[in-house]
């Protein structure tokens, strides 16, 4: 039976930044508590976006990332600011995640199909849960900060195909990095599928996706049928 797994942010959902701003309005708390500003505001979200771009390739978790924007600004991290990061974030949801154009119909074709469908994202719950109510997705949601590891880790995949129930060689993996989403499930020898919304070059260093799409429906083309 094939099984297909799918990366959320940039592949199901737009979040519009919304890390970003949580991240933003940390910056509040560690300003009002002593923390420095580190430069102007584009310099402050570059660097945000730089630390997110970071945690989304699995570098390290996003509670280590709130601990290093905390550090980076003259204090001494603990779990409050990852609390307050995490409340900022989930609260943001309903507003700020809009669904992928094509996406229900691409998760009711799957679903008429009998196919299974997971998530696997570099991210953490219930955050990812939720992302995943707002386009009405109804398979397992497995986030790093659960499992322990992170994309482009085999281990990662491995922890997919348990939440799918299917092997490799019968799942398809759906994302827009070609790193963390196409190298990952290609090293765990997943089908991978490059979601090329964006009309991105893909990396000439890396090994090439099984197969690209530039829009959500074409997805039901490389899957096969029961």
């Amino acid at each position: 039976m094939p099984g297909v797994g799918f990366d959320i942010d940039h592949t199901l959902v737009i979040d519009n930044k919304l890390e970003r701003v949580a991240f933003m309005r940390l910056l509040e708390i560690v300003e009002a508590r002593g923390g420095r500003v580190l430069g102007t505001l584009d310099e402050e979200t570059g660097r945000i976006d730089d630390l997110l771009r970071a945690q989304r390739a699995g570098a390290f978790s996003i509670a280590e990332a709130v601990g290093r924007f905390v550090t980076q600004r003259g204090l001494e991290p603990s779990e409050e600011y990852v609390n307050a990061f995490r409340a900022f974030a989930m609260r943001m949801v309903d507003d700020f995640v809009i669904p992928v154009p094509g996406v229900h119909r691409v998760l009711h074709g799957l679903r008429e199909r009998g196919i299974p469908v997971a998530v696997l994202s570099n991210g953490w719950n219930p955050l990812q849960v939720l992302k995943a109510q707002r386009v009405g997705f109804e398979g397992p949601v497995v986030a790093s900060a659960d499992i322990g590891t992170q994309k482009p880790s085999p281990l990662a995949f491995t922890a997919l195909l348990s939440a799918l129930g299917t092997p490799a060689e019968q799942t398809w993996y759906v994302g827009d990095d070609p790193v963390s989403d196409i190298g990952g499930a290609r090293g765990a020898e997943i089908h991978a599928v490059w979601f090329d919304w964006e009309n991105k070059v893909y990396p000439s260093d890396l090994a090439p996706p099984s197969h690209t799409i530039h829009c959500l429906e074409e997805l039901l083309q490389c899957v096969p049928s029961l």
